[in-house]
């Protein structure tokens, strides 16, 4: 027995789940500083259109040097031709499509060698494909930045995003909606920090020979490689059958969305439930709904209000000069930024509610209101209020990113929290095809309306109907979700005892981590990750500030 202990213990690797497994008297509230350490780091993913306009003049630094005619697939290649912007911004969405792919593809792995293995991989990829991208920046060969940031880079987002979940959750089951929204808070967010930080890089690195991105990109490897990996290293995972003190759980019964309180669903099963589809459809719509509208937010608040925007209403939008275009932009400018902190708040704001109202109910808000807002409200304001213009936006925001936030609570209600991992990767297959559907659906609109020469201020009702029309259908399929058949559900009471023994085993080396729980402890984690988060919001709102001249 004794040499098969031993034995046992040397083939545990640092890195397997069974070595983070938390020790007697851990403070939980140290995991959700890790997740934010992964999600800070991931959401520049976001930010990454600061890079397009420099990339687009990488050879020829001062100005681009333009080849017409120049295919996507020469694009790949060419080493005499700058970069189009729309040959760049293909790096955008490989990365989304990437992200859905690979939690769907490795959520079960992950499920099965725990956060800290999947974070680590995460960091490597994320920050090594952002180096490899630098490479390709470097040689000025494109195919290597997407297969760099883009591809490597998105799978190091798809399991960055999905590995902090189901700890999360099995660390707050009292309060799931609070923990999801923490992490997801921080995808939000990284953008808001990355993107004012790499703007100063690429100032300080640029000069008559360069335009600074690549060294930027390198900096910035270096940085989120140390800020993942600490956040993989600092995570740990509750035993089987911990639960928080003074928390009784609720008696193993159906709950308002579906699933159990106690058992679960397996992964294998999950997605072969109609509950799951359902879930699916409201978040692919939700997200629709918005991720369309907000990548136009700019040029549509200049288009609609024009010279409203700086005190001259009687001038349109095609009558401007270039110096009042300019002073527009700004406050365009400023309302994506607005946009952003309302993004980010709504993340936690959503989520944390519906601890309290529920899952269901705060979805069937969400898709009401946001239905109301887009398809009643905006469209009279054409003309209207700028300021109820702009906050009727925000508000929609806020649910965007609340749907982001609430769904990983949604599904371990309705599925248990063993898979729930897993099963959120397969889930964001949703945010995938949105991110295709969404701004095609508003592109294809706006294209359409400005080839038949409407007004540009008449150009975004019928957008914004269509786009209300699409959260009155999710609305209606929220509704329609019911309980999991109690046959699909399964439990493990067995498990828990032989995992608590594999515990008692494996993890005396993880035993320093009682001395890592104390309050200091917690109060620089929290510090570390707050700092970047508040020097951020700061940058976000001197840019927004414009809106209030």
């Amino acid at each position: 027995m004794a040499t098969d202990r031993v034995g046992s213990q040397m083939s545990t690797g640092f890195f397997d789940r069974a070595r983070s497994i938390a020790p007697e008297g851990y403070n939980r509230w140290l995991v959700p500083p890790c997740a934010l350490a992964i999600h800070l780091s991931i959401g520049m993913a976001y930010g990454f259109s600061v890079f397009w306009l420099p990339l687009s003049r990488a050879l020829g630094v001062a100005k681009p040097i333009e080849c017409k005619g120049m295919t996507l697939i020469q694009a790949m290649t060419t080493t005499n031709c700058d970069w189009r912007v729309s040959d760049l911004v293909w790096t955008y969405s490989i990365f989304f499509v990437v992200l859905g792919a690979a939690a769907a593809i490795w959520g079960g792995w992950l499920e099965k060698v725990g956060p800290r293995k999947a974070g680590a991989v995460a960091a490597f990829c994320w920050a090594g494909g952002i180096a490899i991208g630098a490479v390709g920046v470097s040689w000025h060969q494109l195919w290597l930045v997407w297969l760099g940031t883009g591809l490597i880079g998105g799978i190091g987002l798809g399991l960055g995003y999905i590995s902090p979940v189901s700890t999360l959750i099995k660390w707050f089951p009292d309060r799931r909606g609070l923990a999801t929204g923490m992490a997801i808070m921080g995808f939000g967010g990284g953008a808001m920090i990355g993107s004012p930080l790499a703007d100063q890089l690429i100032k300080h690195f640029a000069n008559a020979q360069g335009v600074g991105v690549w060294p930027t990109f390198l900096v910035l490897a270096a940085i989120y490689f140390v800020a993942m990996m600490s956040g993989a290293l600092g995570y740990r995972v509750p035993r089987d059958g911990w639960k928080p003190a003074g928390w009784t759980p609720p008696v193993a019964s159906a709950t308002a969305s579906g699933g159990s309180s106690n058992g679960y669903v397996h992964l294998d099963d999950a997605h072969k439930t109609a509950q799951f589809w359902m879930i699916w459809a409201v978040l692919l719509l939700n997200v629709s709904a918005s991720i369309g509208i907000i990548g136009v937010a700019s040029p549509m608040l200049q288009e609609v209000f024009a010279g409203r925007l700086i005190g001259q209403p009687s001038i349109a939008f095609g009558a401007l000069d270039v110096t009042q275009k300019a002073a527009i932009a700004a406050i365009g400018a400023g309302f994506v930024g607005v946009i952003s902190l309302f993004n980010i708040a709504g993340r936690f704001v959503w989520a944390t509610s519906s601890d309290r109202l529920g899952r269901k109910p705060t979805y069937a808000i969400m898709t009401a209101l946001g239905a109301l807002l887009y398809g009643l409200v905006a469209p009279t304001l054409i003309g209207g209020s700028v300021g109820l213009f702009i906050l009727t936006f925000c508000i929609c925001a806020s649910m965007y990113g609340g749907g982001f936030a609430t769904v990983p609570a949604y599904l371990a209600d309705t599925f248990g929290t063993k898979f729930v991992g897993a099963i959120h990767g397969r889930l964001l297959t949703a945010w995938s095809t949105a991110g295709v559907l969404g701004p095609l659906i508003v592109t294809t609109l706006r294209d359409h309306a400005l080839a038949a020469k409407v007004p540009a201020a008449q150009v975004y009702p019928p957008i914004y109907f269509t786009l209300g029309g699409l959260l009155v259908l999710a609305f209606l399929i929220n509704l329609m979700i019911r309980p999991v058949n109690p046959a699909l559900l399964r439990y493990d009471e067995a498990g828990a005892v032989s995992q608590v023994t594999a515990h008692s085993e494996a993890t005396d080396d993880v035993s320093h981590g009682a001395a890592a729980s104390t309050s200091s402890a917690v109060l620089i984690a929290w510090v570390l990750v707050l700092i970047p988060i508040a020097w951020g919001v700061w940058q976000t709102a001197a840019k927004a500030s414009v809106l209030l001249r």
